[in-house]
């Protein structure tokens, strides 16, 4: 599987690259889809922020396959969700919170992302040796430049975290033709959002909602890498 990221640089669109923009309006944001990644012989420990998270399960989930693990965690959104089992539910400033705590297969974890698109997932699963871990609570909302943190304060990468043998997810992750025995990798992205495409479709479009959703977002993913020290700078224009 791709990352929605890896997408916008290979050119590529899809509905899981439209999701990741559907809440950002016309604006710099900077500091999004940020992730590290640490190398102790084969062995990877990955943090990453709330974007890579649905994504991470997905990939887990169908490592999985047809087997079983013990899942926790919480589906959370605002709008009512049904359709699937859970074990208990809360709600709080219009926030809704499906805890699940249960044995899932792979397939039935896959089969939840595809059914619940507006659900944010925050689960948490071993597969093998593998673990994932993603915090069960609301992503912060998308800010803008004029809100962003000090050049020196130190940024947040620590909602989701795998620890894994498996060199291609971090690969898909990391996308560097001269990725080799690294140590310590550190990536964050800024989103330029330069214009709001209303489709044809909803131009006569009278809920908001509606239109918000299925508008696409142009403008252009500015990517700094730090691998083992030695930075890097790339850009990618995108419609998604």
């Amino acid at each position: 599987m791709e990352f929605f990221i890896k997408k916008i640089f290979d050119r590529k669109k899809d509905e899981s690259v439209h999701v990741q923009f559907q809440k950002f309006s016309r604006g710099e944001f900077k500091d999004r889809a940020m992730l590290k990644v640490k190398n102790s012989n084969g062995k990877f420990t990955i943090d990453t922020t709330s974007e890579y998270a649905r994504e991470l399960i997905r990939v887990m989930a169908e490592k999985l396959g047809n087997n079983k693990t013990h899942v926790t965690g919480a589906l959370i959104s605002a709008l009512e969700l049904t359709g699937f089992k859970y074990e208990s539910k809360t709600s709080a400033i219009g926030v809704r919170k499906y805890q699940l705590d249960r044995e899932m297969t792979g397939k039935e974890i896959v089969e939840l992302c595809d059914k619940q698109t507006k659900a944010f997932f925050g689960l948490s699963f071993n597969v093998g040796e593998d673990e994932l871990k993603i915090k069960d609570k609301s992503p912060k909302s998308a800010k803008g430049a004029s809100s962003a943190k000090k050049e020196d304060a130190e940024l947040k990468i620590d909602f989701c975290k795998l620890k894994t043998s498996d060199r291609k997810i971090v690969e898909s992750l990391i996308f560097e033709p001269s990725l080799e025995n690294f140590k310590k990798v550190e990536i964050k992205h800024d989103f330029i959002i330069t214009d709001i495409v209303i489709p044809n479709e909803l131009k006569n479009e009278k809920d908001f909602a509606k239109v918000r959703e299925g508008a696409l977002r142009k403008g252009k993913v500015i990517r700094y890498l730090d691998i083992d020290g030695k930075k890097l700078k790339k850009e990618a224009e995108f419609e998604a």
